[in-house]
């Protein structure tokens, strides 16, 4: 007895020793697997040094950009620009989630709330939902059941009355069609103010002389609530409330004295225009995008038990730049040459060429976003076609006091701010800009509550754990 006691205390010693790290420090062993992928419609930006600014001749002596060597960590870019077709998701989106709100509001049999743990098969982040809030955050949306937009097939009374909520009255309908009212398409979202946060004074302080404090206490001097009971990250939360819809009306406003009705009512909605850069946007919507596209391919890899990947963003002035110049230096256009033509004569972009001649390069309005040959590093239309939003605020002199190591200036303004400090970098150039703007080092801003039909933006993504080795 003593014997078989003692053999398999011995093997359970053995056992216990293969398993040991010995004493030494070799890091937690049940860390999850990392398989990065490349998000689709994307190309990877691999890391560099560039030389970022004007370094030939400043045309208008602006002196906003003057040459700087800066160094850029690599990240992932939308190949075109973002499309009326991609755009168009967002808006429906939000259509379909504002109807399914009102449905369940409203209490229409098939649409009601459901709790998470009332469902046959709860996914990874539904059960973490239902484990950590409490009883009055266990309910969400239903996405599954069918929403009927064609009035003949309407389920019930209630049903109608509620989605007629969601279109124009008959006396504001276009054309006699069914239009969406697109002044109830708001996008609610909350970002986390990593700025605020991040300051000094904003820090968790430590008294180890208050005792009643159990040696410690958080002051946040800083703050958003109206309270100075704040302990936790929800005190730097930010709340967005955007109308989403594109401003279809700046094709007649942006020009005095030029027809340019037709555009006004096709150019958003018209298959024709699928896969034509999306215009109109301003830059508060385009953030707005970059959220709800955070948002759904989250709630994807949530629902698939992956880990989830960086959010989806606006590129900074300097990401930007690196990437239109696609690997080469002391370039003065995307495309590496000196000028607007190939060697053949034809325009490489579409710009307005010579003293105004816009139909010269082929193009006359924004065309497809792959309508032109891409640069070194596969991104079409880097200049010319639309001007890009960015995330950087614009700052005459910022050049000279933004760091090198990804340099960027970020400035949030709110509504009542002086107008300079709304203004945020647009680059690359558009379809009626003469060859000077779509140069690589040319700068220009625009305010952030102000849409064009002439601006439209890209996403980027920051990519994890890129090395040395990886190349």
């Amino acid at each position: 007895m003593n014997k078989k006691l003692l053999s398999i205390i011995g093997a359970a010693a053995i056992v216990a020793c293969s398993s040991s790290d010995h004493g030494e420090l070799v890091g937690v062993q049940d860390r999850p697997e990392w398989y990065p992928s490349e998000p689709f419609g994307m190309v990877n930006i691999p890391q560099g040094s560039f030389n970022m600014g004007n370094y030939e001749q400043d045309v208008p002596y602006s002196l906003t950009a003057p040459a700087k060597t800066v160094s850029i960590p690599s990240f992932y870019m939308d190949q075109t620009e973002i499309t009326n077709n991609e755009y168009r998701q967002f808006v429906q989106w939000v259509r379909d989630s504002i109807m399914r709100f009102r449905l369940a509001e409203g209490l229409i049999e098939g649409y009601e709330y459901i709790d998470y743990a009332d469902m046959d098969e709860p996914n990874f982040f539904q059960e973490y939902k239902a484990l950590n809030y409490p009883d009055s955050m266990q309910r969400h949306l239903d996405w599954a059941p069918f929403l009927e937009w064609e009035t003949e097939r309407y389920p019930s009374a209630e049903y109608t009355e509620i989605i007629e909520g969601l279109y124009l009255p008959p006396e504001e309908q276009f054309m006699g069609g069914r239009m969406i009212d697109s002044r109830q398409l708001n996008y609610i979202y909350f970002w986390l103010n990593k700025q605020k946060a991040g300051r000094k004074q904003n820090r968790v302080i430590y008294d180890y002389n208050d005792a009643d404090a159990d040696g410690e206490y958080f002051s946040y001097r800083d703050y958003i609530k109206d309270t100075k009971d704040i302990s936790d990250r929800s005190s730097f939360f930010e709340k967005e409330i955007i109308n989403i819809y594109p401003d279809t009306l700046t094709w007649i406003h942006d020009f005095t004295y030029s027809f340019n009705e037709p555009y006004h009512d096709k150019y958003f909605w018209h298959p024709a225009f699928d896969d034509y850069p999306v215009v109109g946007v301003n830059w508060k919507q385009a953030m707005a995008f970059c959220n709800w596209r955070s948002k759904y391919r989250r709630d994807f890899l949530h629902s698939e038990r992956m880990m989830q990947e960086q959010d989806f963003r606006l590129p900074t002035e300097a990401e930007w730049e690196y990437s239109a110049r696609g690997g080469q230096e002391l370039t003065t256009y995307p495309w590496g040459g000196p000028y607007a033509t190939n060697s053949a004569g034809c325009y490489l972009a579409n710009f307005k060429p010579s003293r105004g001649n816009l139909t010269a390069d082929g193009g006359f309005y924004p065309v497809k976003t792959t309508a032109y040959s891409p640069n070194g590093y596969n991104l079409y239309c880097m200049s010319g076609n639309v001007s890009e939003w960015t995330s950087t605020a614009y700052d005459a002199a910022s050049y000279y006091y933004v760091s090198d190591i990804s340099p960027d200036y970020q400035y949030n303004a709110y509504e009542s701010e002086d107008e300079t400090l709304k203004r945020k970098v647009i680059r690359g150039g558009s379809w009626k800009d003469i060859a000077y703007f779509m140069q690589n080092g040319t700068r220009d801003y625009e305010y952030q509550d102000t849409a064009k039909c002439y601006i439209g933006f890209r996403c980027v993504q920051s990519f994890l754990g890129r090395s040395v080795s990886d190349f």
